[in-house]
């Protein structure tokens, strides 16, 4: 495939799943508050796997091979399970800002293991990106926090969630190597619906009294911000470093704010929009290359233009 229609397909998978997993935040208000965070966790992962499963089906894809389920393991545990749970636990005791806040840490930990654990180049644009987009985030989750009413626990949960993001997220990377994206992601979810089976009696109970929106919004979030955006995200992950992804997610809180906007009637403040701004901001300046550098690179060495002459 030609490198520059790669290049295409990945910013699209990308951008695919950012704007998922943004709408998931708008989705969780619904949902988490009618579902415990173990029980919602197995939920969405319990309709993803489903769904994923019957793609695998029809695709005939069969078991990944045998090098790539440490990385599937070490990311369906930390990332499909850990993660899922601490974070919607973390989202009922802290507010929206800090959670957004905290978690944001990720993506710099995913550039450090990355560079760490994988070899990633760590350029000084993608740095620069980084660092905007994060003070960016900073800006926004200051502007949406609840007047410094967080608990330690709540920043702790968050914490935590951030470090099982970025420990699967680098864990994933080695597998695409060897299984293809539908594989990876089907079966980092079945791994962390597994690890989540505990809270199978809270999921029951709970089903039986919630809404039917609130059902309809965990189911939402295992289609599309875990079936769809998963694979969309390995797809991307296989043809990129790591760092690059993880700083790709720094637009999710602009994407976040606006959703607010328009579904939820959340006017965002002028100092939400200057943070949403910069996290946009950060991610152009990380995914951009250095034109000099290319006009330098197709300029004719200085033996050939006197050959020519």
């Amino acid at each position: 495939m030609n490198p520059r229609r790669t290049e295409l397909l990945a910013a699209g998978a990308a951008t695919v799943t950012v704007v998922l997993w943004a709408s998931a935040f708008v989705s969780i208000r619904s949902a988490g508050s009618e579902y415990s965070p173990g029980a919602l966790a197995l939920g969405r992962l319990l309709v993803g796997a489903l769904v994923l499963g019957v793609i695998c089906l029809v695709r005939r894809e069969g078991l990944p091979p045998r090098a790539a389920w440490p990385g599937i393991a070490i990311s369906g545990l930390l990332w499909f399970g850990f993660y899922s749970v601490v974070l919607n636990w973390g989202e009922q005791q802290v507010d929206a800002g800090t959670a957004a806040l905290v978690v944001n840490i990720g993506p710099i930990l995913i550039a450090l293991l990355g560079a760490r654990l994988l070899g990633d180049p760590m350029p000084p644009r993608l740095l620069a990106g980084m660092a905007v987009s994060f003070a960016g985030a900073v800006t926004v989750g200051l502007s949406m926090s609840g007047g410094g009413g967080s608990s330690v626990l709540g920043v702790v949960l968050c914490l935590l969630a951030a470090v099982g993001y970025a420990g699967g997220v680098v864990a994933q990377k080695p597998a695409l190597a060897h299984a293809s994206a539908l594989q990876v992601t089907t079966y980092g979810c079945l791994v962390g619906a597994a690890l989540c089976l505990p809270f199978t009696g809270q999921l029951i109970s709970e089903a039986a009294h919630a809404p039917v929106s609130a059902t309809l919004n965990m189911v939402y979030l295992g289609v599309f911000s875990l079936a769809l955006a998963f694979t969309t995200w390995a797809y991307a992950l296989a043809r990129t470093t790591a760092s690059s992804m993880g700083a790709t997610t720094y637009a999710v809180p602009a994407l976040v704010v606006l959703m607010s906007w328009l579904a939820l009637g959340e006017v965002p403040g002028p100092l939400t929009l200057v943070g949403g701004a910069l996290c946009l901001a950060g991610v152009a300046v990380s995914r951009s290359r250095r034109r000099a550098a290319r006009v330098v690179a197709a300029a004719p060495r200085p033996e050939q233009a006197r050959e020519s002459a």
